[in-house]
């Protein structure tokens, strides 16, 4: 369900320059595309409608693929300004100042659980071009607000074939980095550290769920969940667990920490759904940053936030207002 608590509450009460610049020519040759999702509609755009914001000119050339949107991208400044990342603090700026000097090379996952091919591995091995199918993905995110985020990332489950998960692995469950001198959040009893979310295989599965390594050309910031976090652009964002450390394939559904926190509240699938209500207030409608003032009228919330088309089969025969 949707996060929607004032900063002041708390919930109880990946690579070198040279290496990028190594895989954008890759990746050119190799046709990439950007792959967009909706806000009301999924419209075509032309290739002008890439990437616009590159510092450091990463990227600048891709074109665009076959889902991409003609909405307005969220500015660079907003989205690295307005974070949900209580690792770093409940306020919205404080990630951005919080995780400034957060170590994340090296790094590596922990894979385990129903799975033939267990392990730590390095996030290197996943960001190799010859693998990847690497792509932008211009996705809206909604959680009491909205943004259109154009990540750089790759469809989760390229990572996760590798595994080679069994027959018993019904269920993905991801785990944050723990390390309260890094993170110093997790000092505080907000949350039952460290943060874990789940999905389904086929969500896991699912072509529109990433692992997202960058977003405007460059490599992914710190208070945006470096050096990797998923994202599932239908769901609302505390599905999005960043900064992952663990993999582990399940035969039960994991308990999510938002879960364990609030489970009346918060749900294992949280899709964006319009017309199930959070207990204390409506998720009908959202306010879009940096486009939709406070006094402004919201714009309506969309079901599955507009990738009905692409996921609304997954849910076949379910009750969503008590699966949520």
């Amino acid at each position: 369900m949707l996060i929607k608590k004032p900063d002041d509450i708390v919930p109880s009460e990946i690579t070198d320059k040279k290496t990028y610049l190594n895989r954008r020519q890759f990746l050119q040759e190799a046709g990439l595309y950007a792959a967009a999702g909706a806000g009301s509609l999924l419209l075509p755009v032309s290739a002008q409608a890439a990437v616009t914001h590159n510092k450091n000119g990463l990227y600048k050339d891709i074109a665009t693929g076959p889902y991409a949107t003609n909405e307005k991208l969220t500015s660079y400044k907003d989205i690295t300004s307005y974070n949900n990342f209580y690792e770093f603090g409940t306020q919205k700026q404080a990630p951005k100042f919080m995780a400034e000097k957060f170590v994340t090379k090296p790094w590596s996952i922990t894979v385990e659980g129903e799975c033939d091919k267990s392990g730590v591995y390095n996030l290197e091995d996943f960001l190799k071009p010859a693998d990847l199918e690497e792509r932008i993905y211009r996705l809206r995110c909604v959680e009491a607000w909205s943004m259109v985020i154009p990540w750089i990332g790759f469809p989760l489950h390229t990572m996760l074939k590798k595994f080679q998960p069994n027959s018993k692995a019904k269920y993905v469950l991801f785990e944050t980095l723990h390390d309260p001198k890094q993170m110093p959040g997790q000092k505080r009893a907000v949350l039952d550290w460290p943060y874990v979310e789940g999905l389904r295989i086929d969500e896991a599965m699912h072509p529109l769920t990433i692992m997202a390594v960058g977003l405007y050309g460059e490599q992914l910031p710190n208070q945006n969940g470096a050096p990797l976090r998923l994202m599932a652009p239908w769901k609302y964002g505390f599905k999005n667990i960043k900064s992952i450390v663990k993999i582990h394939f399940t035969e039960k559904m994991p308990v999510s920490s938002w879960m364990k926190s609030a489970s009346s509240e918060y749900g294992f699938y949280a899709n964006v759904n319009p017309n199930v209500d959070h207990p204390r207030w409506s998720q009908a409608r959202e306010r879009r940053i940096g486009e939709d003032g406070f006094f402004s009228k919201k714009r309506k919330t969309l079901m599955f936030n507009g990738y009905g088309e692409q996921v609304a089969s997954l849910y076949n025969g379910m009750d969503l207002s008590k699966n949520f």
